[in-house]
């Protein structure tokens, strides 16, 4: 029987404990198994120097998209490495998505594609390599 959006999954658990997501105002928006997307609108306490947004909330953001993807089968996967190519800069009111795709997952380790976007246009490009871990959080969840 299909699961309605309302139930639990594991990435919808992982979110809800999450705090640095809530405190960012991130969304999980969608789940799938190896996919995930999330958005956060851009404030002003996320500014840097040079009066754009700092990097870091982006790959975050990112970041956090790829959490979710590699954690949607249940067992406990953390990211091994992760890179970031800033394609443009985003601003304060900003609304950005990013969207995670599983590219891989042979036994333990797994590979994830993450685009950052503001109003479609792409913004990041986000690669994270997962390697999963023992126990699963979620057990009855998947």
């Amino acid at each position: 029987m299909p699961r309605s959006s309302a139930e639990a999954t594991p990435a919808k658990e992982m979110h809800a404990r999450d705090l640095t997501c809530r405190s960012l105002g991130i969304a999980l928006d969608e789940a799938a198994p190896g996919r995930a997307v999330v958005s956060m609108t851009a404030t002003a306490d996320m500014v840097n120097g040079h009066g754009i947004v700092h990097g870091g909330y982006l790959f975050l953001l990112a970041d956090a998209a790829f959490a979710f993807a590699c954690n949607s089968y249940g067992p406990v996967t953390v990211a091994q490495s992760a890179q970031v190519m800033f394609l443009r800069h985003a601003e304060p009111g900003d609304t950005l998505v990013a969207e995670a795709r599983e590219r891989s997952r042979i036994g333990r380790a797994g590979l994830y594609d993450v685009t950052v976007t503001r109003d479609g246009e792409a913004i990041a490009e986000f690669r994270g390599a997962s390697v999963t871990l023992a126990g699963n959080p979620f057990a009855g969840l998947t």
